[in-house]
């Protein structure tokens, strides 16, 4: 049975910093899960283990750190793309100890879907079949996980997350988002989303149940970032200097992102949606690099001149307009919380 959920999600439009929270959150804590519970290869994660620097996209971060994994029944995933993703993993000279899960319930994304998808290029996508494989799943026609009986693979098994969550053992579960509150499917910039729930509501959709929410931690960056065709970056010769400083390209797709000052009413009411109560605010580094100390506040930029003018209006204002939130933390890169 649960004794406790922890959760970690993006505040912005993604590539916050999320799997570097929940590395240094396992690495902290007696957890004895990590579940996945969005999205499908179209995230990635980047995570320094061993002087390794490691990414992720479909495996939960918990494998990294024998924590075991969960890809949890909210997520689409393609065997081939897991298959490659674990032995570029081994190839690199990691190799975990635990299989990793998939529920019996997580929707495949197949060949057909990867080459429907390769021809997206209205939204910008990732190009990884999850839009596809999500449309078949609420259409009722899609192939699961539990769909095949005899299913033998050597690092991953399908099981039912009720019973490996739900059983009599106590489970302390890390709940390990992809994307952001900015790219979801209801709360994000329609049509400009990705195709599930990236908050709380993936969660409980995981069979989390409420009152088994521990800490809820939502992970920002000193400013934004956003992938995809919709003109998001301003011209400013800083956001340049910012993407280039901050090597903010892609994960998933190498793509350089557009970038923006940190929109704070983003933030604010990403964390009011999602009862956070720790905000995380990476990369505070690359705005002193750069010497710019701005963000987006009421729709309007708001020049703080100084780090520490910044780091106070960002933390009161969080704690002024998010009821929930404990404590904002500054972090750096790529330096643990």
């Amino acid at each position: 049975m649960i004794k406790h959920a922890d959760v970690v999600i993006g505040l912005s439009y993604g590539d916050e910093g999320k799997g570097k929270v929940v590395n240094s959150l396992l690495k902290q804590g007696n957890y004895t899960h990590c579940m996945r519970f969005n999205g499908g290869h179209n995230a990635g994660h980047t995570i320094h283990k061993e002087d390794k620097i490691l990414s992720t996209h479909a495996i939960p971060t918990g494998y990294l750190q024998d924590v075991q994994p969960i890809i949890g029944p909210g997520c689409v995933v393609s065997p081939r793309l897991l298959e490659e993703e674990y032995e570029n993993l081994v190839t690199r000279g990691f190799r975990g100890t635990k299989k990793i899960f998939i529920d019996k319930r997580v929707n495949i994304i197949s060949a057909e879907h990867l080459n429907e998808d390769s021809n997206e290029v209205s939204i910008g996508t990732t190009r990884r079949g999850n839009g596809p494989a999500y449309r078949d799943k609420y259409a009722r026609k899609n192939l699961r996980f539990g769909s095949f009986s005899n299913w033998n693979n050597g690092f991953f098994e399908v099981v039912d997350v009720y019973e490996e969550l739900h059983g009599e053992k106590e489970c302390e579960v890390m709940m390990e988002g992809a994307q952001a509150v900015g790219l979801d499917i209801d709360w994000g910039d329609y049509p400009y989303v990705t195709s599930s729930h990236c908050g709380l509501a993936g969660v409980i959709q995981n069979g989390i149940p409420m009152q088994k929410i521990r800490n809820v931690y939502g992970v920002a960056k000193a400013y934004d970032t956003y992938v995809g065709t919709k003109k998001f970056e301003k011209e400013d010769p800083v956001f340049g200097k910012l993407r280039e400083v901050g090597m903010e390209f892609g994960t998933t797709t190498g793509r350089p992102r557009q970038v923006g000052f940190l929109d704070l009413d983003l933030l604010v009411r990403s964390a009011k949606l999602n009862s956070v109560s720790h905000v995380i605010v990476n990369k505070v580094d690359i705005l002193e690099q750069v010497g710019v100390w701005k963000a987006i506040f009421n729709k309007e930029v708001i020049d703080l001149q100084t780090k520490e003018q910044f780091v106070r209006f960002i933390t009161n204002t969080i704690l002024k307009e998010v009821e929930t939130t404990k404590n904002v933390f500054m972090s750096e890169s790529p330096k643990d919380i």
